[in-house]
């Protein structure tokens, strides 16, 4: 879906570039996460993609189509965007910021209404209760979701994503990472997402492509890249707790057995991951734990059994 083919951004002839001869391939319906240290191009990476940042050198592909020789007006149009501040226009209705795109293209007003009403709904919130609100009057987790909705309102293949969850508190920014994964799940996106946030990038991404200097070091799974770091700075990068944050990659349903498990042993979520599963025996002191689906066990978990993932 998207092909950046050596892509340079320099920023005049007497600098080191900010992206140097990058090419990079993002499958159809995926999520790809840009992550590296400060100063690294990720971000400048994701903003030539829709052409917010021109490049130097190279080209780039979206759906086939070179959008270095597109007007970037009209390409902006049918791409989604969402930022970390979300962007809202604070003189319009929330209903009016979602319909933006829409009106833009020139969608008649009936279909316009039901995109809008279909997407609060994908957000989770009722479009009875939002419609005529104003950004000022919303949550900081109610607005960034106005901002996906809004990102969404053209049914775009793309959407590009800058550091959209870092202005929440972490509770909140947790539970906006599990909806938007669901989201992603009824509506097939091709996601280019920048983050600081090596969690974020692994709740997340497919795929993801650590970048150093302009340039990406590592661009595999997030089980490859926390099980294989391709050299030592990816390695330092992704810390030396990395294996206990692989194990949020598993559910306890891939390590669970059946059977019984002991009467006082406490119980954990089968849709619960093997990192929150070992965070709990370490809690409870004891080496397993009851599987449950709802109020039924369904299997036991041992800490031998993570340990073997």
């Amino acid at each position: 879906m998207i092909r950046m083919e050596n892509v340079t951004k320099r920023y005049g002839e007497s600098t080191a570039p900010s992206v140097d001869n990058l090419t990079l391939d993002v499958p159809e319906g995926s999520t790809v996460a840009l992550i590296g240290p400060s100063g690294c191009g990720k971000t400048t990476t994701m903003r030539m993609i829709n052409r917010l940042i021109e490049p130097t050198e190279g080209r780039i592909f979206v759906n086939g189509e070179n959008v270095t020789e597109a007007d970037p007006v009209k390409l902006r149009r049918h791409i989604g965007y969402v930022i970390q501040n979300v962007g809202l226009f604070p003189h319009m209705t929330i209903g009016e910021n979602v319909a933006a795109v829409p009106n833009l293209l020139g969608w008649e007003q009936a279909r316009t209404a039901k995109r809008v009403d279909e997407l609060l709904d994908l957000v989770g919130l009722d479009p009875a209760e939002m419609l005529k609100r104003y950004p000022r009057q919303l949550s900081g987790g109610q607005r960034q979701r106005i901002g996906v909705a809004r990102a969404l309102a053209a049914d775009p293949s793309v959407l590009l994503m800058d550091e959209p969850f870092g202005a929440i508190d972490p509770i909140a920014r947790t539970r906006l990472q599990d909806e938007f994964r669901q989201i992603l799940k009824r509506v097939r996106k091709t996601v280019v997402l920048v983050t600081h946030d090596l969690d974020e990038a692994i709740r997340l991404g497919d795929r993801i492509a650590i970048m150093k200097s302009g340039k990406i070091v590592q661009y595999d799974t997030p089980d490859a890249i926390l099980s294989r770091p391709a050299n030592a700075f990816v390695s330092s990068f992704v810390g030396i707790d990395r294996a206990i944050k692989r194990l949020s990659l598993f559910s306890v349903e891939d390590a669970m057995t059946a059977g019984p498990s002991p009467m006082t042993a406490p119980s954990v979520p089968s849709n619960a991951n093997l990192r929150e599963a070992l965070s709990l025996m370490v809690a409870a002191d004891c080496d397993q734990l009851a599987v449950v689906d709802g109020d039924e066990v369904i299997g036991r978990l041992t800490r031998d059994a993570i340990f073997s993932i």
